[in-house]
């Protein structure tokens, strides 16, 4: 279930610091605090998205060691022959070379 966010809004129009609420996305929002009984606004936030990649990551997971490891099979090309011949995987049903001609 999602996590939503709203403001206690106090009796002289100050408002709370965020407070979290976990429900359905089906039920409507809450229209008061549950301890205090308050008004509440709801907060619009950013989703909590990992949207963050680095180089090192992502030459990490292509690492030929990781590729057979987790069952791929990675092929390089030969620039001067235009073949490509196999770096990673342990499937025997793989060739070792690829000729694209």
């Amino acid at each position: 279930m999602p996590i939503y966010q709203y403001y206690e809004i106090f009796p002289d129009g100050s408002e709370s610091d965020p407070f979290e609420v976990i429900h359905k996305m089906s039920d409507p929002p809450i229209k008061f605090h549950p301890k205090s009984g308050n008004p509440v606004k709801k907060c619009l936030g950013k989703p909590n998205l990992n949207t963050i990649y680095s180089d090192l990551e992502n030459k990490q997971k292509l690492d030929p060691s990781n590729l057979h490891k987790k069952g791929f099979t990675q092929y390089k090309k030969d620039k001067t022959t235009g073949r490509y011949y196999k770096t990673a995987g342990k499937d025997a049903n793989a060739p070792e070379e690829i000729d694209p001609n």
